[in-house]
Parts: structure tokens; sequence; C-alpha cells
């Protein structure tokens, strides 16, 4: 599975497109939950113009008044197109998907599939928060195996909290985020398909969310977790929202391994009635004709992440800071610096920058910021700058 490089076939950067006005007019959650002279690098939006396929596609349906309920398996089909071009998997079976309505309720769905009230669902913080709040919310019970000091996964923690996590012969789920956010690692194989041998020996069951898996950096190789060898037994959500910023046009799709067929197969079928049909077809113009325009935003980010690291560097050295493989997050570390464990809402007051606190991400996130560097070199410069007036 072999990364190709980002060819941008002539698509200009889409990070270099949008003013600071025409990102002010936006009515969004990013734009619009902190006051004006805030400048808002948090929730996981990017600062682009949309993809022309993805605006044609879905142009077209309002002007044909194509806004009913979503059918077929175009999404499907499209995804397991760009599954095998852009990460060598041949293996997404679209007879083994289903519609949900977006990732983090299919993870909901999946995990009413394999568990059930009371039992454990493992992640590894620091991990995406919403993690802790849908798993909560459903009545299952968060176990922490935080990743190690190389934010990388703690197999040794693992398979001890699997082994605790089935003692008494109960079910248990790994909720595995693949590439992690907010750190950016993507997972190797071999690390993949350790979990999967783990998972295999003591009955616990994976539901792997890789709605990161197109924002890769440059180099860097995502490995589906139902390709390795043992992963067959798990359940993958997968989405191009992120990819080409399409959150607010809801829809994504659960994929089984073969032996977790029949696990999908009952799903309730009122499931897919949430996802929008608009999305869906935005999301199927993505995968299909949209990935020029994707990796010329993949060679923005990675031009991005050269400069933070710069900008770090020379403004705020005592940040430690390793750039991420996948996503267009940034996890800073700025313990050294003083701040307590909630520096975020230092750089808010102070600077006037908004940033997301690192402690809802469980954990090793007290004394941690997530930054969004999905945003033009000019405000990822001017974000800095704040952040070190803030500091002094």
């Amino acid at each position: 599975m072999n990364r190709i490089p980002h060819d941008t076939s002539g698509e200009p950067n889409p990070l270099r497109v949008l003013t600071p006005d025409d990102l002010g007019r936006r009515t969004s959650m990013k734009w619009r939950t902190h006051p004006a002279d805030v400048l808002p690098l948090w929730v996981a939006e990017l600062d682009v113009p949309q993809a022309e396929p993805v605006v044609r596609a879905v142009t077209d349906a309002l002007a044909l008044g194509d806004t009913g309920y979503p059918a077929g398996t175009a999404y499907a089909e499209a995804l397991a197109a760009f599954a095998a071009e852009r990460w060598g998997w041949k293996g997404l079976a679209v007879e083994r998907t289903a519609l949900v309505p977006d990732v983090m309720l299919g993870v909901v769905e999946m995990l009413k599939l394999v568990t059930g009230p009371g039992d454990p669902v493992i992640v590894n913080p620091p991990v995406y928060p919403p993690f802790f709040q849908f798993v909560t919310h459903m009545d299952r019970r968060v176990v922490q195996v935080p990743l190690g000091a190389d934010l990388r996964l703690d197999l040794g923690a693992l398979e001890e909290a699997y082994r605790r996590a089935v003692a008494d012969g109960g079910r248990a789920a790994h909720l595995l985020c693949s590439p992690q956010n907010p750190t950016g690692t993507v997972h190797t194989a071999e690390e993949l398909a350790a979990v999967a041998a783990l998972a295999d020996r003591y009955g616990v069951r994976v539901v792997a969310d890789e709605i990161h898996a197109p924002l890769l950096a440059a180099g860097a190789v995502f490995v589906p977790y139902l390709s390795v060898p043992g992963g067959e037994r798990g359940l993958s959500l997968m989405s191009a929202s992120k990819g080409w910023n399409l959150p607010g046009i809801k829809a994504a799709l659960a994929v089984a391994g073969p032996d977790a067929a029949a696990d999908l197969a009952r799903l309730p079928e009122e499931v897919g009635h949430g996802a929008s049909h608009l999305g869906v077809i935005a999301h199927t113009a993505a995968l299909r004709d949209g990935v020029p325009w994707l990796d010329a935003l993949l060679a923005g980010l990675d031009d991005n992440r050269r400069l933070l690291a710069e900008l770090l560097a020379a403004r705020l050295p005592a940040i430690r800071h390793r750039p991420g493989q996948a996503t267009y997050l940034a996890w800073l570390d700025c313990r050294a610096l003083g701040l307590g464990d909630d520096p975020a809402q230092v750089f808010l007051d102070r600077g006037r920058v908004a940033l997301n606190s690192g402690l809802p991400f469980g954990t090793g996130g007290a004394g941690h910021v997530r930054l969004n560097l999905g945003t033009s070199p000019e405000l990822l410069a001017e974000a800095v700058r704040r952040m070190a007036v803030a500091v002094g």
C-alpha cells in the first residue's frame, strides 16, 4: 500500500483562496462561537472553498429538485474505488457497507451491535472528545489506555486492558482512532495487525474511526484496519467529511470485515434514513472527482506543517511539537510555558486566539492544546504571533 505523491494537477492551494473577510461571513461553528476579534483555529473545519465537482453535483441536484431520501450504492462504490486507488485496498466490498448519518452516530450503532449496556469500550487518549461523550451517553463504560510517550499505541497496556475487560466473560470493544485525532499518528500495518491479534485472542471487537484517512502528509501510509491479518472481524466508519470539508452535509459509511458481515446485517434499516441525500451526492462527487482538489489541499497542509514548526521554533521554542503524519490538526505540548492545565484559556484570554483545550481529550491532555492548521499561512502566522504575545 504505497502512498502516491501529492499531485496538484494545476489546482490552486485551497488554503490560499479565501480572505479573512470571506471567512468572517461564514455562519458555522468555527466562525460564530467566539467574538469577531478572536482568531479561530480550533474546531475541525477547513478555511477553504468547496471543490468544484462537489459544488456542481449539489447545485445540479438542487436545480433538479433532487432533495429526497438517499438510495443506491454510489457512495460505497466511490469509496471502494478511492480505497483501491489511494491505499491499494481492494477489499472494501460494497455489499458489506451500510449508510449511516455520520461517523460518530455510525460508531454508536456499531458499538450497539457488538456490546451491551455497561460493557467496556477501550479508547486511546489523547483522543477525539466525542469518543468519551457518545460512549458514556449510550451507557457503555470508557476504559482509557493512553498512547505511549511516543504518541503511538501501547500494545502491552492494550493487552492488559483487553484481558481485564473480558475477565468475567463479558463483551468489550476497542474504539480505535486511525489516523489518531489529535496527534496525527498514523498506525502502522504491524501495529494494527498486533491489535487485531490481541482482539482475536481476547474476543474484543474493534470499531475503527477512519474519518481522517484521506488527509495524509507526504510519505505517510494509511493502512485500513480491515485490511490487516485478523482485521476481518472489525468494523470501520469512513467518510469524505474531513478530507473535503463536508461536516455540514452529513453522510458516512459503515464497513464490515468479512467475518463481521452478520453483525452489520443486524443494523436497523432506519439508521440509514438519517443521512442527507445531498450529503451522499456531495461525498460521492468528492471521492470520484475531487481527488485533484484533495491533492492540492494536502500539498498546502504539508507547507503549513513546515511553517508551523518554523514559527514555533522561532517564537515559542518552549512548546514541544511533533508534526503529525495525518489530519490538519497539531497537538502542542505547552507544559513548559507554565500556563497550567488549560493553556488554551490563556491563549484565548490574552492572545484572542481560539484553540482546543487538551483537557477534554482525556489522559495526557492537560497542558496541551490542539491547533487547526487548515487555514492560510498568513492566519497561521498571526495565530502563533498572538500565542507568543499571550505568554509575554
